[in-house]
């Protein structure tokens, strides 16, 4: 199984992050480039445990289907979700949010945003060198693609 972490500083309070990682419409803005949709589960507004959403996006020029359940909500201090159906042999996402010092001078209070990922890519052998040589890198850039999109909108709020 393959795994990664990614943290994120966003000068938002933590309610707000934690809101809006568990919005669609910002995990849709967040892959527009990807032309992710939602095909089935919940179609707006903010997800809640044990919802499901079908996300429909294209990858290396194909078009993928992954079927997300979300669980163990701990709000609003993180949540997991896994693939139930897709294209991994398994895919686990856990999120984790904590407070960070308010910055009074500035009236800012700060969030560190926590990505948790663990996967793996069917095929045995051939799925671990895809999950090494491109698989990582390419999910890497995804969610820090998905944490930027997050970060100006909780900043902006």
């Amino acid at each position: 199984m393959s795994f990664f972490v990614l943290e994120r500083t966003i000068a938002a309070p933590l309610e707000r992050v934690f809101a809006l990682s568990l919005d669609v419409g910002v995990h849709v803005d967040s892959m527009a480039a990807h032309d992710e949709r939602i095909a089935d589960g919940v179609r707006a507004g903010r997800m809640a445990e044990g919802d499901t959403v079908t996300w429909d996006a294209r990858h290396f020029g194909i078009r993928f289907r992954m079927t997300s359940l979300v669980f163990d909500v701990d709000e609003p201090h993180g949540f997991s979700d896994r693939q139930i159906r897709g294209p991994f042999a398994e895919f686990r996402h856990r999120h984790t949010f904590s407070s960070l010092p308010a910055d009074t001078a500035r009236g800012i209070h700060g969030t560190l945003m926590r990505d948790e990922i663990e996967f793996r890519s069917p095929f045995g052998p051939l799925g671990r060198i895809v999950d090494a040589l491109v698989m990582r890198r390419h999910l890497i850039r995804l969610i820090e693609q998905r944490n930027d999109t997050l970060a100006a909108q909780a900043e902006q709020s």
